[in-house]
């Protein structure tokens, strides 16, 4: 058999398997597993156009050399929806991973995890908090929420910290932990508080920006572990919230800065974004400087 049918084969494979999981049929997702014995180690290395349509370039990104697991996240989205039963599909999944490689099978499930916790498609179809834990059940590390937060997803970064996480400083500032703010903030990294600020701004907490602010958190600074790409007044913009751009415009926030992405101001995300409000915000602050 030559490498090209090989990886063609893979590819085949792929879409049986993911063809059952998105009908949410347990039975066939399992004699696809059977029939192909292998499948829960291998990586697509080479996936067909049809999966390129459907995810772009994700497949350059987070989602290289996708291994089967990480589609039952639905991030990044190949659809509107995941089944209901995604969880038992998952853990159907996990079951052959750890047949097929017990060794790689944690760095299978920690990635999976950042991208249902990060992941819209998940959450929208009430099925997020289900995946987690199946995921931590496992053997996935909670982690810090970090991805939670950066994609405004409050309920299931607390879910992360009850099933065994670590509280870091964003975490603490948007759930409201506030009393142990002053602790992780003193043993924080420098970028760590700048992501503190970010998420503060992505879940709307100008409460949080306030305090961070006052510790001395630099307003314009790029975040290092979530959207590195744009400023924290960028996030607010997107997230919608007048109090959070507001907080940040009077703290000094530049309003020129570019992200480097799309290349847009935060008044150019306001006006892309329909937020006419926001945007009459920007502009007025603009004239004022």
């Amino acid at each position: 058999m030559t490498s090209t049918t090989a990886l063609t084969l893979r590819d085949a494979r792929f879409r049986a398997a993911l063809a059952a999981f998105d009908a949410g049929d347990e039975a066939a997702l399992r004699r696809v597993l059977a029939e192909h014995p292998g499948l829960g180690a291998e990586r697509l290395e080479e996936p067909g156009a049809w999966l390129r349509e459907q995810v772009g370039e994700a497949l350059d990104g987070y989602f290289r050399r996708p291994f089967l697991l990480w589609f039952a996240a639905g991030n990044p989205v190949r659809g509107g929806r995941l089944p209901p039963n995604a969880a038992s599909l998952a853990a159907i999944l996990i079951e052959a991973a750890r047949r097929d490689d017990a060794e790689g099978l944690r760095d299978q499930l920690e990635h999976t995890l950042e991208l249902v916790a990060s992941g819209r498609v998940a959450r929208e179809s009430g099925v997020q908090i289900a995946l987690l834990d199946v995921l931590i059940d496992a053997g996935a590390r909670p982690g810090d929420g970090l991805a939670a937060l950066g994609a405004g997803h409050l309920q299931a970064a607390a879910h992360l910290l009850e099933r065994g996480g670590t509280l870091g400083l964003a975490g603490a500032l948007c759930l409201g932990r506030f009393d142990e703010a002053p602790r992780l903030a003193a043993g924080a990294s420098a970028g760590e508080r700048q992501d503190a600020l970010i998420a503060a701004a992505v879940n709307a907490r100008p409460d949080a920006q306030a305090w961070l602010l006052a510790f001395g958190v630099d307003v314009d600074a790029r975040g290092s572990g979530i959207h590195p790409h744009a400023t924290a007044l960028h996030q607010a913009v997107a997230a919608g919230c007048l109090p959070a751009v507001q907080r940040l415009v009077e703290a000094g926030a530049r309003l020129d800065v570019r992200d480097t992405v799309h290349r847009g101001t935060p008044l150019d995300w306001a006006r892309y974004a329909g937020q006419a409000q926001i945007a009459s915000y920007l502009e007025a602050a603009g004239e004022r400087r």
